[in-house]
């Protein structure tokens, strides 16, 4: 019984040197330092794809075939819209048999052209039957008398005929080339029946569907870039200044609070002339979460204005519990007193600014204990104080 008692006694001193031995709280006291920050100004902007194109109707007709649906992906090249080309597949064989027709033509004149180059018709006898008497006599007195007498060239009337041959050649190309033509623009027009990925890319929105008639220019789909993405921005003249291509900036992306930085990829070299504002797109790290759409925040330092001390304090010294963020700061007392804060921007990756609530001097606990209250003393840690904070 004696031996029990005293392994019990034992067992209760382990127990509560155990306890005694915990660690402290790991707060800290530090005092507000102030610094000279440059005004930053937060810029809204909306998330666009890297690329995006709208492909319209070139031709009037039918909406025949679309691929797929909002978000699939297609290769370059790929067919993603077609438009009923009955009519200008008709047209393609008529203009086929012309084409046929017209070389047709041309072969002829240029076997006649030969013809009358290496035997010329001027000279040839007559198919008339018999000896030829007539047509011999001519040849042999006739046409040299009319000659020696001035009623006739032989010469002239040679390059009369050749250059009739000439002629009929040239139209017959000039006929080949027209039906040629002819068949290249109802090729050009099956071409703009279909509507073809320009880029590997999503379908990201259809404006028609299958069987629906539309006319020249009325949009068909929406074909987008989405592995990159960009940040399109309107931004105030004056802090144009502030940017050059190539730079990063902070940047929140308003789904699931994300922050992240992004490069200056494009600064328009003309500003809008009723809004005084420059468009710039930046480009995101690939695979920042969000899509095409989501708004942004892009923050921008306002190099034109001066630079102001204002208070920086860590990050872990700021407690929020509702809306408003609040920090302990220590009063003359040394009793914890809550104040709320306005915060600014980041001052860097573990401090932020202060904009009011708070003066540089003051002195404020950074990692307050849970335990902490209204009038808690560092001196006291016994988690007792008043309830101040509650009605803050």
């Amino acid at each position: 019984m004696i031996r029990s008692l005293s392994r019990y006694s034992a067992l209760l001193v382990a127990c509560s040197l155990t306890a005694f031995a915990a660690p402290a709280s790991a707060w800290q006291l530090m005092t507000v330092e102030a610094a000279e920050v440059a005004n930053k100004i937060k810029i809204g902007g909306t998330i666009i794809p890297f690329k995006e194109v709208t492909l319209s109707a070139q031709i009037p007709g039918r909406v025949q075939y679309i691929a797929g649906s909002e978000g699939d992906f297609f290769k370059k090249g790929s067919l993603l819209v077609a438009i009923n080309d009955d009519d200008l597949v008709a047209k393609r064989r008529a203009a086929l048999a012309q084409l046929a027709n017209a070389e047709a033509n041309l072969r002829n004149a240029q076997v006649q052209y030969n013809r009358e180059l290496i035997a010329p018709r001027s000279k040839s006898p007559s198919t008339m039957p018999g000896m030829g008497m007539p047509t011999l006599f001519d040849n042999l007195f006739t046409r040299n008398v009319g000659d020696w007498m001035g009623y006739g060239d032989p010469s002239v009337e040679r390059h009369a005929e050749l250059f009739s041959s000439v002629s009929q050649v040239k139209q017959a190309e000039a006929a080949v080339l027209r039906a040629r033509s002819m068949l290249e623009e109802i090729d050009a027009k099956l071409r703009d029946a279909r509507a073809i990925a320009p880029f590997d890319g999503q379908l990201v929105r259809k404006m028609v569907e299958v069987g629906d008639t539309v006319q020249p220019g009325v949009p068909l789909v929406r074909f987008a870039l989405t592995q990159y993405l960009r940040i399109q921005a309107e931004v105030p003249a004056r802090l144009i200044i502030g940017l050059a291509k190539g730079q990063y900036v902070d940047v929140k992306l308003d789904i699931g609070n994300v922050h992240t930085k992004a490069r200056v990829a494009q600064i328009y070299p003309v500003a809008d002339s009723k809004k005084h504002t420059v468009t710039v797109k930046f480009d995101l790290p690939e695979g920042t979460p969000g899509g095409p759409g989501l708004y942004a925040e892009v923050t921008i330092k306002d190099v034109t204005s001066s630079r102001k001390p204002m208070p920086v304090i860590p990050k872990d010294a700021v407690i929020r519990r509702g809306s408003l963020p609040s920090v302990y700061v220590l009063d003359e007392d040394n009793k914890a007193r809550m104040r709320l804060v306005r915060l600014g921007i980041d001052f860097d990756d573990t401090r932020v600014t202060v904009l009011s609530g708070i003066n540089p001097g003051d002195r404020i606990i950074s990692s307050p204990p849970k335990n902490i209250r209204s009038g808690w003393s560092p001196t006291a840690d016994d988690g007792q104080g008043s309830d101040e904070e509650s009605k803050g």
